[in-house]
């Protein structure tokens, strides 16, 4: 009786926050329809080992173990998340959806009506959105009306009259500061009459069915292209590697194991970021489509398929721990950026005071949750010894991360690239934040900083995107608990 009240009450918890990830990367188009019916799965009462059994201890590159994650995740951090993520300052995303794949002719299709993405009309926008897309800055920052020209208006606002010139200057290289240098992703043109807001909570990321060769390219090109890895190396599941007998992927995590610890990292990362995603399949299924109305849900069997030991030759529990590591990384950006958003000057813009007011006091709350943990990922460890040599492997690590962000343009779902390029641009913002901690520790208190800068897509991003992750590690614990019913 315990464990089903448990189980209700955390997925009602989960009920306000967007649904899963929505694209499958298998090669072949599946048997069965929605409901996941004839796909070969393991029976839960009868398979005692599952992927929970592996899943626990220590964490690899890091001194973090998985429950310590779990607690943190479901009693400090995911509730007031939540909260912050229903704010109107978080709930719009601009994105570009229309940008072409620049890397092959894109082919995919939805096939279900739910990968389409509702653009928001110009009324519902929030008019200090619409109006200072790029400034973060306080109400009082935004009321000066003289700039150089027009490019720095549009970066800066308003500012006002008063201040010195100096501080005008201040505000002019920061208007005139290029940071391209700093960015793991390719961004959107915000100004390009393709780009359009879409209000994340109404476009909730879930399955779309959107499936087969297409979205198994997308994935393939990631990990064959961008992860540091020669041909020669053939990842666990690709079918297209030749037969192994039974290796079963033993001989790619020696070669894993034998790189640098970056470059383990950057896996780690890619890795960790497509076990979510396949969680949040698994997790927000559409389980019936009949009578107009569409019932989604935990598809237990689906998450069986992706990640029990069995099924997946053991990559499932892997992925699964890679999931942890993602989610470590992230939460150290938080805690690492909290300095720049703590700052009088930094306000979370929409034009309304008391909503402003309310979105920054729960924003610093849930970042002096972050900065409580007590076993955070150590970033220091990365890019280390010789200066140069590290310089040329760390710009290796952006461009290889950059263009996985570009690959996003490729995915031919709607919905799937909307959620595809906010979750990469997050983690794209974390990186940034990451090595640029000197930049941040030296920001000034009452004005801009050439040196280190947020953009509110970024911070929309970075938030959202660890809002997918905290979720991911909530819906484990649903997964824990109906196989503990089913048995």
């Amino acid at each position: 009786m315990r464990s089903s009240t448990a189980l209700l009450s955390l997925l009602l918890l989960l009920g306000g926050v967007s649904g899963g990830g929505a694209w499958s990367t298998q090669p072949q188009p599946r048997a069965g329809g929605h409901t996941g019916k004839g796909r070969s799965a393991p029976d839960p009462e009868l398979d005692s080992e599952d992927c929970f059994c592996h899943l626990t201890g220590v964490l690899d590159d890091c001194f973090c173990d998985i429950e310590s994650i779990d607690d943190f995740n479901s009693f400090k951090i995911f509730p007031k998340l939540q909260k912050l993520l229903e704010r109107d300052y978080f709930r719009y995303y601009k994105v570009n959806l229309k940008r072409p794949c620049p890397f092959w002719f894109d082919d995919g299709h939805c096939s279900i009506k739910d990968c389409h993405v509702e653009p928001c009309s110009e009324s519902e926008i929030p008019i200090g959105i619409k109006a200072a897309n790029y400034n973060k800055y306080s109400e009082e920052v935004n009321a000066v009306e003289e700039l150089q020209d027009c490019e720095e208006a549009n970066m800066l606002g308003a500012v006002n009259s008063t201040l010195s010139n100096q501080t005008k200057e201040a505000f002019i290289d920061w208007a005139r500061y290029d940071d391209s240098q700093d960015h793991f992703c390719e961004l959107d043109d915000e100004f390009s009459p393709d780009a359009e807001y879409v209000d994340l909570l109404l476009n909730p990321e879930r399955y779309t069915g959107y499936r087969g060769s297409s979205a198994w390219r997308v994935w393939n090109s990631i990990y064959e292209e961008n992860c540091f890895k020669p041909r020669s190396v053939y990842r666990p599941l690709n079918p297209l590697a030749p037969s192994r007998g039974d290796d079963d992927g033993e001989s790619f995590y020696t070669w894993l194991e034998g790189l640098c610890l970056e470059k383990r990292v950057f896996y780690r990362l890619i890795s960790g970021l497509h076990a979510s995603i396949n969680l949040h399949l698994s997790a927000k299924y559409l389980l019936d489509d009949g009578w107009g109305r569409s019932r989604w849900g935990p598809n237990l069997k689906e998450f069986q398929c992706r990640f029990h030991p069995t099924e997946t030759k053991g990559e499932g529990p892997r992925r699964l721990k890679n999931l942890y590591f993602l989610y470590l990384i992230q939460l150290r950006a938080l805690s690492k950026v909290a300095l720049y958003f703590e700052r009088s000057i930094v306000d979370l813009y929409t034009g309304n005071v008391t909503e402003d007011t309310i979105t920054k006091k729960q924003l610093l709350e849930v970042l002096d949750e972050t900065k409580s943990f007590p076993m955070h990922f150590d970033e220091k460890s990365m890019f280390a010894g010789n200066k140069k040599e590290a310089k040329t492997l760390k710009e290796e690590f952006r461009l290889h991360f950059k263009n996985i962000s570009r690959i996003m343009d490729c995915v031919g779902c709607d919905k799937c690239r909307l959620w595809g390029k906010l979750q990469t641009q997050g983690l794209g913002t974390a990186l940034k934040i990451l090595f640029s901690e000197r930049e941040i520790k030296n920001l000034p208190e009452r004005s801009p900083s050439s040196g280190f800068q947020l953009t509110r897509q970024e911070i929309v991003a970075l938030l959202n995107a660890f809002g997918r992750l905290a979720t991911s590690i909530q819906e484990l614990q649903i997964f824990k608990m109906l196989l503990k019913d089913k048995r």
